[in-house]
């Protein structure tokens, strides 16, 4: 009897430390990493857990010797918190960054895009017929999907025509093709193929540009902004382009194809390219959205709200909105936040939202390709941007914290 109750507490105490990691590891994921916090407001944070926040005691004593009123952003000055499970367990510390307080224009206009690949970007490979009738690939197992092609025979190209003509005027010749391929420079040799149009070619598909139709998510008034919340994509390769320059024009939507379960739906528009309808530059493509300067014709730009920052800790699962003008008019939509996702494994999946919003679903069918960048709003701040659709469910997406583009 005596053996069995010691092996009936060796199962309990085995048991309740796999319950504790299981739920300390649950709670490390629920918590963030580092928060953002104005200064001089109270601290007090609710992440749905039950834990609590205590400051760690080797940090008390510098914060006290802060100085709030002389901080500076630039400088960003940080503490430490711990987060204890029911007050007991120490489930994780969390970097608590000062910052002055901060507002910007919410976007929610849409925008054309137009970028240049740095290089000549290789979307793909084909066949190409000899004059003999045979079909070959000489560029097959040499060159590969992804790369970016940037001389012929150590000249310069930069343009998909100026490397055909290159790869032609050489004849026959083997050709020296310079290409970055994961960030590294190499040189590699490719016999071009003579055809029966009398062109010598690579057999590669090619592309040194794109456009697309975006939105903006927030402006400052040094008319720095941030948009789409997730990088440009090229839609043959999955990758993040590599850009070379880009910039902003007005644009018109069109039409709308509603989503529907399986199937996105998305925003129809014509780009108006011309210095008359230029609105900006793209300076940079990230993982977290593009990048540049509002220096064009803002005239026709519908200007958003001057809004607070709801920084991550602000955000409460329920009633918000999104901030669109795919309709030709600035309007707000009604959405339900359902969970949030401190984790950053996904950084531009940590909010996940619906479309309540009768108009919106109606006409849309909830979240659409063109949309993302559309700002979130919640208690009139912005806390976010949508940055994606679920497939099987239109009127579901996730969004990005407005904090992570802040960043960039």
């Amino acid at each position: 009897m005596e053996k069995s109750m010691k092996f009936f507490k060796f199962l309990t105490n085995i048991g309740f430390c796999f319950v504790m990691l299981f739920a300390v590891r649950t709670f490390h994921e629920s918590i963030p990493d580092r928060i953002y916090v104005e200064v001089g407001e109270t601290l007090s944070y609710d992440f749905l857990v039950p834990v609590t926040v205590e400051m760690k005691e080797d940090t008390k004593e510098a914060l006290l010797n802060q100085n709030p009123k002389s901080m500076r952003k630039d400088s960003e000055p940080s503490y430490y918190v711990t987060c204890k499970l029911f007050g007991i367990f120490p489930v994780k510390d969390i970097e608590v960054t000062l910052v002055e307080e901060e507002a910007v224009f919410a976007g929610g206009s849409q925008i054309g895009i137009y970028a240049k690949t740095k290089g000549i970007l290789v979307i793909g490979m084909g066949e190409v017929q000899n004059t003999d009738g045979t079909q070959t690939s000489p560029a097959k197992n040499l060159i590969k999907k992804g790369d970016y092609i940037v001389s012929v025979n150590g000249t310069p190209v930069m343009e998909k025509e100026e490397l055909a003509e290159a790869v032609d005027e050489n004849g026959g010749k083997t050709e020296i093709i310079g290409l970055f391929r994961d960030e590294e420079f190499i040189e590699v040799a490719v016999n071009p193929v003579h055809t029966k149009e009398d062109k010598y070619m690579l057999g590669i598909w090619v592309r040194d540009d794109m456009a697309g139709i975006g939105t903006i998510t927030f402006y400052r008034k040094d008319q720095t902004y941030g948009a789409l919340g997730h990088p440009i994509n090229d839609g043959d390769t999955g990758e993040m382009l590599k850009l070379e320059e880009g910039s902003l024009y007005l644009t018109s939507i069109i039409g709308v194809k509603r989503g529907e379960s399986g199937n996105p739906g998305e925003l129809s528009g014509i780009i108006h390219y011309g210095k008359e309808n230029y609105i900006g530059t793209i300076e940079k493509n990230s993982e977290i959205g593009i990048y540049g300067i509002l220096d064009g014709n803002l005239s026709k730009l519908k200007k958003g709200t001057l809004c607070k920052i709801g920084y991550k800790q602000d955000i409460k699962i329920g009633e918000a909105s999104i901030l669109s003008a795919y309709s030709g008019e600035l309007k707000e939509y009604q959405v339900e936040i359902e969970s949030l996702n401190y984790s950053g494994n996904e950084v531009n999946k940590g909010i996940l939202l619906k479309v309540t919003d009768k108009e919106l679903l109606e006409e849309t069918g909830g979240i659409v390709q063109g949309m993302s960048g559309s700002p979130i709003l919640q208690d009139g701040k912005i806390i976010g941007a949508v940055t994606h659709v679920l497939v099987n469910d239109p009127t579901r997406g996730y969004g990005i914290f407005i904090e992570n583009m802040l960043e960039e």
